[in-house]
Parts: structure tokens; sequence; C-alpha cells
């Protein structure tokens, strides 16, 4: 049977640790859609182009090869997941992931992933547009604050200059914005699984949708 897993959620609900978890578990290949788009706001910003620069950014999505390696984006061939996750990035990307011209590339992209592969994706859209038709569907979320921390913790343990208040102002920032985008708006599909992770740990939320994933099977 062909599986396809969709897992949506605010930014540091955790999506992208447990999706690989879970993907290893039933060997279906993991695709992180917000690193895609991250990708998109890297290289734009590389270029100096702003968000309302759409014709140039469409463009430059066309010369961008884009696949993973061990749970890494690779770009044109170069390695780039650490620039992604800069916290400059994370201040820009949800500019260039609202834009429509942008989201069906990127989209088309995941769906022929899709329908070549046993997949699970994590981001903001995919149990209501890339996977909608998925039969297993999980919305993670948690606390602003709880999220803040998170992301406070990761960014410390790479010897990053933050500052959590900071952090926590961005991410009710990005919910705003994801939530109230004209274009495929972060929100929780009809018949997807909702997952508060604030009090739960990895394991308990791998298990939590390992469960259900074998109860459909």
């Amino acid at each position: 049977m062909k599986i396809s897993v969709a897992i949506d959620g605010p930014a540091g609900a955790g999506k992208s640790t447990i999706a690989k978890l879970v993907g290893e578990k039933y060997n279906l290949m993991y695709i992180n859609t917000g690193a895609m788009y991250r990708a998109v706001a890297l290289k734009a910003s590389e270029n100096n182009l702003l968000p309302e620069h759409v014709d140039e950014i469409c463009n430059l999505i066309s010369s961008m090869e884009m696949h993973f390696e061990n749970d890494d984006l690779i770009l044109n061939g170069e390695n780039i997941q650490e620039k992604i996750t800069m916290p400059s990035i994370s201040s820009i990307v949800s500019g260039y992931a609202s834009l429509p011209e942008v989201r069906t590339i990127l989209v088309k992209l995941q769906r022929d992933m899709s329908n070549k592969f046993d997949v699970i994706m994590d981001g903001r859209d995919i149990g209501t547009v890339v996977l909608k038709d998925s039969e297993f569907k999980f919305f993670l979320t948690a606390s602003p604050e709880e999220r803040a921390k998170r992301r406070f913790r990761e960014l410390q343990e790479r010897n990053l200059e933050c500052s959590y208040d900071q952090i926590l102002k961005d991410i009710i920032e990005r919910d705003y914005k994801d939530t109230h985008r004209a274009t495929d708006p972060l929100r929780k599909a009809d018949d997807a699984i909702e997952i508060d992770t604030t009090n739960l740990d990895i394991n308990g939320v791998v298990n939590v949708i390992n469960e259900y994933i074998e109860k459909g099977k």
C-alpha cells in the first residue's frame, strides 16, 4: 500500500524532528517543505530580491535544483541546511512563502515527489493542499512560549547569539502571517489529528502518530 503522511503546524512545534523519526520507522522519504521555502528566501536575499520582485523570484526558482540527503537540503550541489536555519532567514521566509506564484511552483514539486515515492511531509499546507488526499494527517501545535524555548535552546547549542524574548516575538508574528495569508494559510485540515506537544517529549508524539498509522495500515 502506498503511504503518504502529512504533518502540519506552526514554527517550533517539532514537526521536522518527529517527521524524520516516523519516516525512518516506515521507510518513507522525508520532505521538509519549509526548508524548500527557506531555500527560496535564502537565494532571493542573496540576489537582493524582495518579495515584490515576483517574476525575478520565479525565474530564480527555475534555476534551483533541490533534493534531500540525510534530511539536509541540497541546493545546486551545496548543503545549505545550516544557512537556512539561521534567524536571519526565519525572519524573512514568510514574505516569500506567502507569494501565490512561489507556492504554485513548490507545491507542484512536492506533489510530484509524493506521486513517485512513499513520503512524509511537514509544513504549513500539507494536509490542506499538498497531500489533501493523504490517509494520515496530523496537526502538531504547542504554546508560543514552549516553541520559543525550544528554538532558544537549539540556537544556544549552535553557539549562536540569541534572545528568548526576540524569538518569542518572531514566533508570534510568524504565526499571525502564516494563518492570515491569502494563499494556503496555516490551518488544521478537517480530518487531521491534532496533537498538542507542549507537555510531550519527542518519543511521546512519535508513539501517538505511529499508533494511528498502525491502525490505518
